[in-house]
């Protein structure tokens, strides 16, 4: 009976050795799988604040131009209603010029 019980010990701790070493195994695996998950993690996540960083340089850019137009646009208002001022002043100006013209041709026709 003790020896029954002796060679059953020995196979039971030979195979809790077995399983403990699979498991052990299994836990360097998962430490590995979990490391190598963590660096691509850091990797995704530098490249996706890379690509933030780029989009708000770009971004600001971007609003610097709209800002350069919208002063570009607001200068040549201005320009336009200096010249339709200009024009209005010409065109008083010649049909001024026009009535003395016609004025001084009817004087000396007369």
């Amino acid at each position: 009976q003790l020896h029954l019980t002796m060679s059953e010990k020995t196979q039971l701790t030979k195979s809790l050795e077995m399983v403990q070493n699979e498991l052990q195994e299994k836990e360097g695996e998962m430490k590995r799988a979990i490391s190598e998950y963590k660096d691509r993690l850091l990797q995704a996540e530098k490249e996706h604040q890379e690509a933030n960083q780029k989009n708000e340089a770009e971004i600001e850019a971007c609003h610097e131009k709209i800002s350069s137009l919208e002063h570009f646009i607001s200068s040549q208002k201005l320009e336009i209603e200096h010249l339709k001022s200009n024009k209005e002043q010409l065109n008083n100006s010649l049909k001024e010029a026009n009535q003395t013209l016609g004025e001084l041709l009817k004087t000396k026709v007369r």
